[in-house]
């Protein structure tokens, strides 16, 4: 008779895989009507844009040098005056407008810019091409942030000068509190300084959704206007995520193209309430969620630290969407630092590097563990398996190994497990004890255990410790919380064999309600 199946753990809602699709992921389709056209086309139209973009260039980038000679970008620097100014908002400003036009842009822009003083900073979103700096031009070369590797790219870098960004460095551990730092500087100078141009969703996505904003723009607690960007084409060729055509494809296609239409929106500005004042985030949420009805589109979780988990995954020769969780709602939940979350990846990598899909079956989670398919493992795995589909994605695996096994690796768990081994009570497991267990209790038969054993078996002594067991079950959550699977799974059996008469006689009776709460882990996830 095969044994019960035990109450799974009920899903909280916020857990539960998100409605939105990957916002990271832009899959064109292109059929060879659509590639033989772009051929016909290109023939004539990338060998004269090319042209006409380098002449651009090389009007462009003598007029940057004149307007950025001997001007400091760091320091007490103040903003450009008088002709540099001059040249920066109206020689720079056409050139720019003239040199997406060479690529065959089309520019429609409503609504209404503000003026620094009305709105200091400007909130541009969904950004999801390297195109978009187009808004830059349309909105009079407003001053951006920037990575200071950004300034040593050849030609583009000594345009970029021309904006004074607020430079970033990853080098520099104090680079963040200074970028915040002079982001409020600017924008409650009054007017003092050009406006600041942000993109608050800090990395590129295919225009689905509204992914989390960063704060940055919103500290400063001061009027934001958001200003909306939507390439209302018939095929796109300009959406650059992290998973879809390189850039230098993006760009021929583009090329390749009769004209490219770019919408830009300025909406009225947003001003901050006293409470939105004192939180970024409920500041930025609500210029957020104003973006998305504007737009028509969802908002989302979704975050950077996203895009680095994909990242991670590839790099993993894992397919990239096993990174992808929510990890701003995930990490609050769980209390997950980065770190911690990249190195969970990497253990489902291990499990899953085989895995077409990035999705473990129960079959490769037992051949992971070394152990055959059972009855607790067949629990444990179900316990993981939060939608029921017979597999587990990195999201259910991230989820079951932060709640389900790190807190039932306790010191007292961890012991009772130790002492199902340790037959003769001397404190070590051997080799036989070892062996003996996982055939009797967990159906271990023809597997050979040597080299799980000497996986624990970190000192190589020939026996187990418990402080070595304890390091392992910390390394490999799965086997503690297997056994105190297996434990549960031995004391439901035994309640539902025995008569009522057995259970009164062992001196209470037992409650179906305090049976569950055995056999389910109460934290709340």
């Amino acid at each position: 008779m095969p044994t019960p199946r035990v109450s799974a753990l009920p899903r909280q809602q916020s857990l539960l895989l998100p409605a939105v699709i990957n916002p990271f992921v832009q899959d064109t389709k292109l059929s060879r009507a659509t590639i033989l056209r772009c051929v016909l086309i290109g023939i004539v139209l990338v060998p004269l844009r090319a042209i006409l973009v380098s002449l651009v260039l090389m009007v462009t980038w003598p007029v940057s040098v004149i307007i950025t000679f001997k001007y400091p970008l760091k320091g007490a620097v103040e903003p450009m005056t008088g002709w540099r100014r001059f040249l920066c908002q109206n020689v720079m400003g056409a050139l720019g407008r003239l040199y997406y036009f060479s690529m065959g842009f089309r520019v429609v822009v409503k609504g209404r810019q503000a003026s620094s003083s009305e709105a200091p900073i400007l909130a541009v979103a969904p950004h999801s091409t390297f195109f978009d700096g187009i808004v830059c031009i349309m909105a009079g070369l407003p001053s951006t942030v920037s990575r200071v590797e950004n300034l040593a790219t050849p030609i583009f870098g000594r345009f970029v000068r021309c904006l004074q960004p607020v430079l970033v460095s990853r080098r520099d551990p104090d680079s963040r509190k200074n970028t915040i730092k002079e982001i409020e500087n600017r924008a409650k100078s009054g007017g003092h300084w050009p406006q600041l141009l942000i993109f608050p969703e800090g990395t590129c996505t295919n225009r689905s959704c509204l992914i989390t904003f960063k704060q940055g723009a919103f500290i400063p607690g001061v009027a934001v206007q958001p200003v909306l960007l939507r390439y209302p084409n018939k095929m796109d060729t300009v959406t650059w995520t992290w998973q879809g055509f390189g850039s230098s494809t993006l760009l021929l296609l583009t090329l390749c193209q009769p004209y490219t239409t770019v919408e830009i929106e300025f909406l009225p500005p947003c001003v901050p309430t006293e409470e939105e004042k004192k939180s970024a985030t409920l500041f930025a949420s609500k210029v957020r969620d104003v973006m998305a009805r504007a737009l028509g589109v969802p908002v989302t979780d979704h975050t950077y630290e996203d895009c680095r988990l994909m990242i991670s995954a590839g790099e993993l020769t894992l397919p990239m969407e096993a990174g992808l969780v929510e990890f701003t709602k995930i990490s609050r939940k769980l209390n997950l630092k980065w770190d911690n979350l990249k190195k969970e990846l990497e253990g489902f990598a291990n499990i899953a590097r085989s895995c077409k899909g990035g999705r473990i079956t129960i079959e490769e989670f037992a051949e992971f563990l070394q152990l055959p398919l059972n009855p607790a493992l067949e629990e444990l795995f179900a316990l993981f398996d939060r939608n029921g589909d017979g597999t587990v994605d990195f999201r259910e695996y991230v989820i079951g190994v932060t709640i389900l096994c790190r807190p039932a690796n306790t010191e007292d768990v961890l012991r009772m497990a130790f002492q199902l081994f340790d037959t003769d009570e001397d404190e070590k497991i051997t080799h036989e004890e070892f062996t003996s267990l996982l055939r009797s209790a967990l159906g271990v038969s023809s597997l050979n255990m040597t080299k799980l054993f000497k996986e624990i078996d970190a000192d190589a002594s020939g026996f187990i410790t418990f402080n070595e067991f304890q390091a392992f079950a910390l390394t490999h959550p799965e086997y503690a919380k297997l056994f105190t699977t297996y434990l549960e799974l031995q004391r439901y059996q035994a309640i539902q064999e025995a008569s009522p008469g057995e259970l009164e006689l062992s001196g209470h009776s037992v409650s179906q309600d305090e049976m569950e709460s055995s056999t389910s882990d109460k934290k709340d996830d």
